[in-house]
């Protein structure tokens, strides 16, 4: 159960970090916020690219 709990935290912390970039457009922000409804405690492949790449693109990883 930690681990799921660990794992949402970890997706939560992410989403944040990205929201709180003032320069969000409208379509990675139309994609965070899917991705902050999801009922599960992973994405799927296609999930984590796409925030990998919002992350990149965003300056929150290399």
């Amino acid at each position: 159960m930690q681990l799921i709990s660990d794992a949402c935290g970890g997706l939560r912390l992410r989403i944040s970090r990205l929201r709180e970039n003032e320069n969000l457009e409208n379509a990675p922000s139309a994609v965070l916020k899917h991705l902050g409804k999801l009922k599960r405690p992973y994405l799927t492949a296609v999930e984590e690219k796409l925030l990998s790449v919002i992350e990149r693109e965003y300056g929150i990883i290399d």
